[in-house]
């Protein structure tokens, strides 16, 4: 008998919780011979999520949890679910029901009766984004696809199904600054991705802001390419050649027109226009220098304050 574990990060979700439940288990009464275990994670909720997932589990054994001391993040939450499942088939959901519960018997028809070991979702709409928002996030997965030898699919969610091996190859993956949708496509596997239109929370407010969605953004940049330490390079190898052709143009000009040399304001103006390429030069070694940093310390990726499992 198969046993499926989907795994739940939560932050702040006490309203969407018992509808994602109630939605799932609807959708699960159609699978035969299969087991379900939930693993919420309580990722430092400020609010009645973890009450509610304490509730949700007195009714309904499948249910265990993990809480942590402080919000860590998603990328530690789901992390924290692959540790302790026990399922020889993992999936990742969403608490606001943008990963659209129906999709479960497709994506476990497929993985169990053809030649795949996950199969992936990606949104092929952004229905009910800010228009500025879908922008940016088209860009990016343009421009990491460009910069890195990782490919993401674009519009990819977390929302996969995999089997056994792929999420302890996940799991083997012990970094601090975690990239998920990059380290999916790094370990490989056979995946089918199937497309769905974009879904709308069912309830309570999305907790990615557009700096933090741009700040996740550079930690997949920097994670999975050095193409932004080539790019500075070369941006400081190209003026040092038009600063030298500058040097000879004036002294060419001194030499041969006596033209003296005048125009501090100019002088001035190109000064800071270097120092500003200098520091973001800086900025983006600075980057790679904080990462390193941190993984070098080896912090624990999250820290459990109480778990029922």
């Amino acid at each position: 008998m198969s046993k499926i574990s989907i795994i739940v990060s939560c932050y702040n979700e006490e309203k969407a919780l018992p509808l994602f439940y109630e939605e799932v288990e609807k959708n699960i009464k159609e699978f035969k011979n299969t087991e379900f275990e939930y693993i919420f994670v309580n990722d430092g909720s400020q609010d009645k999520t973890l009450e509610v997932i304490k509730k949700l589990r007195k009714k309904d054994k499948k249910i265990k949890y993990l809480s942590f001391s402080r919000n860590f993040g998603k990328e530690s939450a789901m992390y924290a679910g692959l540790e302790h499942t026990t399922g020889n088939y993992v999936t990742f959901m969403d608490a606001d029901l943008q990963d659209p519960p129906s999709l479960l018997k497709e994506m476990y028809e497929i993985v169990t009766k053809e030649e795949y070991d996950a199969v992936g979702t990606r949104r092929v709409t952004r229905k009910g984004e800010p228009i500025i928002r879908s922008f940016f996030a088209r860009m990016f997965y343009k421009l990491i696809n460009k910069i890195s030898k990782v490919q993401i699919v674009d519009g990819a969610r977390d929302f996969i199904l995999m089997s056994k091996p792929v999420a302890d190859a996940l799991l083997s993956l012990k970094e601090y600054n975690r990239f998920s949708k990059g380290l999916f496509n790094f370990v490989g596997f056979k995946v089918k991705w199937i497309e769905f239109e974009n879904v709308e929370r069912i309830a309570g407010e999305t907790k990615w802001s557009f700096w933090k969605l741009f700040r996740y953004a550079i930690e997949g940049i920097t994670a999975f390419s050095t193409a932004p330490l080539v790019f500075s390079s070369f941006i400081g190898l190209f003026f040092c050649l038009i600063s030298f052709l500058l040097i000879l143009v004036i002294i060419i000009k001194t030499l041969i027109m006596g033209d003296p040399t005048s125009g501090w304001p100019s002088l001035v103006c190109i000064i800071f226009m270097v120092s500003g390429i200098q520091l973001f030069s800086l900025g983006i070694i600075g980057k790679y220098l904080s990462t390193t940093y941190l993984e070098v310390k080896k912090r624990p990726i999250y820290i459990i304050k109480e778990k029922d499992i």
